[in-house]
């Protein structure tokens, strides 16, 4: 007859290929949990540099309608009192400081947008090693 102590735990019912197999399969969750968050992330980071590209563009066409109103204010200003070329250039001046702060602002969109690393992703990677390899120390000195 065996007598059974209840302070002592009963041995573990999971072998070592067991455990095994469950961290392969909690390994490769994590893998894909964290490649799901840097898919994310990228994303995020591509509207950004769209965003910044959009108003690039935006600057440029501005820029050719400052040039386009150049050439359409030469015939219109003619019989304006002020004389024609401090016309030109007040409304020169004016479309392509627009210009200049649509430019500035596209380039700080595109700054906020680089580098496209997934910075979150791999720090949370980074972590998630640490603990691995913490708990595979603790798991050895046990």
């Amino acid at each position: 007859m065996s007598q059974e102590f209840p302070h002592q735990s009963p041995p573990s019912a999971a072998s070592t290929s067991d455990l095994v197999s469950q961290a392969a399969a909690q390994i490769s969750t994590l893998v894909r949990d964290e490649l799901t968050l840097a898919k994310l992330e990228l994303t995020e980071k591509g509207k950004r540099a769209g965003l910044g590209g959009g108003l690039f563009g935006g600057a440029a066409v501005l820029a050719l309608y400052g040039l386009g109103l150049l050439l359409v204010l030469a015939v219109v200003l003619l019989d304006l009192a002020w004389p024609l070329w401090l016309a030109v250039l007040v409304v020169m001046v004016v479309v392509f400081a627009a210009a200049g702060i649509a430019a500035l602002m596209g380039k700080r969109k595109l700054k906020e947008a680089t580098p496209p690393m997934p910075s979150d992703a791999m720090a949370s990677t980074q972590a998630d090693v640490e603990t691995v390899k913490h708990a595979v120390r603790e798991g050895r000195s046990s």
